[in-house]
């Protein structure tokens, strides 16, 4: 989904509701809203993540040293961010939440990471490096299961429950 030509672009209750009622429709119970065309050096975007959906693991790799970082901001709702290592561990989390004393973080240069959604109609604005190329955008971890597999669901069930125990 892409943005609207005008030279404003409203973030608004009503924005977000039309993006989130889209990624519960979707099979992938996700979608994003580009704030950018895809040839644009900076790529700006809503991310609606509904729970349940499956991030596979990936990073960012990009030519020039500091091209590969992500940010995230939350804007609505809440979204657990793993960060892993090579071998797809994990090493670190944390809870995005808009409500709460954690709202975004911004990752270095290639850090492999997932995402799992903490609540309905999960929205982050998120900002990378663009332009969008989709066949080298993301750097995929070996040994993660297939979207819309049940291996999948799985994970996505494992990974929810780190931060189910975390409070």
């Amino acid at each position: 989904m892409t943005k609207a030509s005008s030279p404003v672009t409203r973030i608004d209750q009503v924005l977000l509701d039309q993006v989130s009622a889209e990624a519960h429709r979707s099979p992938r119970l996700r979608r994003n809203y580009n704030l950018h065309a895809e040839s644009e050096p900076v790529q700006r975007f809503l991310n609606v993540l509904q729970p349940g959906t499956y991030v596979r693991p990936h990073r960012h790799l990009r030519d020039e040293p500091g091209e590969g970082f992500e940010c995230f901001v939350v804007l609505q709702g809440a979204v657990g961010l793993l960060l892993l290592d090579e071998q797809g561990r994990v090493i670190g989390r944390e809870r995005l939440d808009a409500d709460g004393p954690l709202r975004g973080v911004q990752l270095g240069d290639g850090e492999p990471h997932t995402l799992v959604a903490l609540s309905p109609d999960a929205v982050i604005f998120e900002v990378k490096q663009g332009p969008y190329q989709p066949m080298a955008d993301k750097d995929f971890l070996p040994g993660f299961p297939e979207e819309g597999t049940a291996e999948a669901a799985a994970q996505v069930r494992e990974w929810t429950s780190l931060f189910d125990a975390r409070g």
